[in-house]
């Protein structure tokens, strides 16, 4: 059994196709099949079943699915702990993080990461929070950036930080004008939602159920820059984050006030996989950081903009 035999065994699981699976792997098709039939022969059992165009695992495959990923894991971990040891290679971090995270937690952190320690070097992957989960589990990353909690005991999480939600309205909106709202008062309002596979969705949806209010969601995308967009465009009101509290013309970001209204952000790494040299270091900064995070542009109020106006128009008098 060769451990090349293992890896296109796991990339015909995942992509359910002998073809996307050699694509992946970047081998020929025939050779890819050659080498999953010489394992089966191997095991005396079949893994797949052959449907035409695609394949699904058997109950034998199913049951060496597990197996294989463990040592491929163990394989990956093991040649991580030889390469620690003997000095080589040891400054590469793979980092996976949601949409809602990185654009706005990643970008000065990696920056000032690369300033300290320009010997190292980070890669980062973004991917909703299953596609992160299953990545860490075949060792394809080393921690991921995540909305917590995250399914599984097989995972050490650790919080980096709470923010709190903002309600995200047009300028002329009724409440644009207040201080701070509660999620009571935005129901009925047309509301626009992320998709189904983002977070932040369960997170915001999670926060009304709290505050016992169905949204009346009109508009579902997969990025916040749209969903804001829309907001300026005065088709409905979003909760956002307050890492996404940003200086937009046409909208209006509003501190929500309920019990519960935050998000927990925190690094999720698997429990077997050993944890390197250069990610410990790494795992160090973001916490460092995260305690005390990148002063952001405070947006003035109605209030402040219409007192300014005021002094303005005395001024010139």
């Amino acid at each position: 059994m060769q451990i090349h035999q293992l890896r296109y065994f796991r990339a015909v699981a995942k992509a359910g196709s002998f073809t996307r699976a050699a694509e992946h792997e970047r081998v020929a098709q025939p050779s890819l099949s050659q080498q999953v039939r010489k394992l089966e022969d191997e095991l005396g059992a079949r893994l797949f079943d052959r449907l035409g165009r695609t394949v699904r695992l058997t109950s034998f495959g199913q049951i060496f699915w597990l197996r294989a990923e463990a040592i491929l894991r163990e394989v990956s971990d093991a040649k991580r702990e030889m390469e620690e040891m003997v000095g080589n290679d040891r400054g590469k971090v793979a980092v996976g993080a949601i949409p809602t995270i990185a654009p706005y937690l990643l970008p000065g952190r990696l920056a000032s990461f690369a300033l300290k320690f320009p010997e190292m070097r980070v890669s980062v992957v973004e991917e909703i929070t299953p596609v992160l989960l299953e990545s860490l589990q075949e060792a394809a990353i080393d921690m991921a950036l995540l909305a917590l909690p995250v399914p599984g005991d097989h995972f050490v999480c650790e919080e980096l930080l709470r923010e709190p939600l903002y309600l995200v309205a047009p300028r002329k909106h009724r409440l644009a004008s207040k201080p701070a709202v509660s999620l009571k008062e935005i129901e009925n309002e047309s509301f626009l939602l992320l998709k189904e596979g983002h977070c932040f969705r369960e997170n915001t949806l999670a926060a009304c159920g709290r505050a016992r209010v169905e949204p009346n969601v009109v508009f579902e995308s997969g990025q916040f820059a749209t969903i804001l967009a829309m907001v300026a465009a005065d088709t409905g009101i979003s909760v956002v984050p307050q890492m996404a509290v940003e200086r937009r013309e046409g909208c209006c970001f509003i501190p929500i006030a309920d019990e519960g209204a935050f998000r927990r952000v925190g690094v999720v790494r698997l429990k077997q996989h050993f944890c390197s040299r250069a990610q410990q270091v790494f795992l160090r900064h973001l916490q460092t950081s995260a305690a005390r995070p990148p002063a952001k542009a405070q947006m003035p109020s109605v209030r402040q903009l219409a007192s300014r106006r005021s002094e303005r128009t005395v001024r010139r008098a």
